[in-house]
């Protein structure tokens, strides 16, 4: 199995993120699939090219996204698994380099088939809506074509990180909202995801909670019925896929309290759902380093969702 820091330096090489001098471009290695058949559902549009950031906080993110679509990497040895990977960024990019990527080229290192989610934003100029409709549809587009793919039906997750973390317990949680019209074959299965994973996600928008991606979802002054309509735990019901949370304890952005109020909740309606908080690490920590505990988050998903497909056996 290849080490950390293999899979550290190999990113250009599966394709997920090349560097070239002192700025990130994405490689042209791996597969693309748009998500809708012609402009997408919803209201709003970009202007300009797709942006992939250069410097700072945003190096490697991309914004500005017109063209939703899912980057597909498909392993030598498939496990029959899928995982479709929401980075974060607030809704307002998308860290690819930072958090996504190196969540996909683990799990694709341990054979599973990985989609990494291009999602529309709404600082982009899109309705709040956008994200969710292209989550939905993606979820809807493996599952469709998982024999091509070699993947079970009935063994597709989701993975997402901060802002992305909201919008894929979003998609596991409303899998049936009605986010857009669609009427093609992709449209006859369930987006709901047999497994979730959710790292130092966005989970509630009320206060005193203030995040980007409350903002950029509510607004500046939401209303409190705003707020609870978009916190994933308003949704915590018995039917919830089972689900693995992932916290730090020193995490200025998304604090544990988030993933505390999603764990009682899925606990107390009778859901599966394991939480692990670790003592430090920050926010956005990808697969973290070697001296934090908390690099161990990869081998833990991965042991809890051989539990999962396990008992689905």
């Amino acid at each position: 199995m290849p080490s950390r820091r293999e899979l550290l330096t190999t990113a250009g090489a599966l394709g997920i993120v090349a560097l070239i001098g002192a700025a990130p471009a994405l490689a042209q290695q791996f597969e693309e699939i748009p998500l809708w058949p012609g402009p997408p559902p919803g209201k709003g549009a970009v202007s300009g090219p797709e942006a992939i950031g250069k410097r700072g906080a945003g190096y490697g993110a991309v914004s500005n996204i017109s063209r939703p679509r899912m980057r597909v990497y498909r392993p030598s040895k498939p496990n029959g698994r899928a995982v479709l990977i929401c980075g974060g960024g607030g809704y307002f990019r998308i860290q690819l380099w930072k958090e996504s990527g190196p969540a996909a080229r683990w799990l694709h290192s341990r054979g599973y088939t990985v989609f990494e989610l291009i999602y529309r934003l709404p600082n982009d100029g899109w309705d709040a809506a956008a994200p969710f409709a292209d989550a939905q549809r993606a979820m809807k587009i493996i599952r469709s074509r998982a024999a091509e793919f070699g993947i079970r039906p009935d063994a597709i997750g989701i993975l997402g990180q901060s802002a992305g973390g909201h919008l894929a317990g979003f998609t596991a949680l409303q899998p049936n909202r009605k986010f857009y019209d669609g009427k093609d074959r992709y449209e006859a299965v369930s987006a709901r995801p047999d497994f979730a994973a959710l790292l130092f996600p966005v989970v509630s928008l009320r206060e005193p909670f203030h995040t980007r991606t409350r903002k950029e979802i509510i607004g500046e002054r939401p209303t409190r019925s705003a707020e609870e309509a978009w916190s994933l735990d308003t949704y915590a019901s018995k039917d919830a896929p089972p689900m693995i949370l992932f916290s730090s304890a020193d995490d200025p952005t998304t604090p544990p309290g988030h993933n505390l109020a999603l764990f009682q909740a899925l606990k107390k309606a009778g859901a599966s759902v394991e939480l692990h908080i670790f003592a430090d690490g920050g926010h956005g920590w990808g697969l973290g380093t070697p001296d934090q505990t908390l690099s161990q988050w990869p081998d833990l998903l991965a042991a809890w969702i051989d539990t999962r497909m396990n008992k689905k056996k």
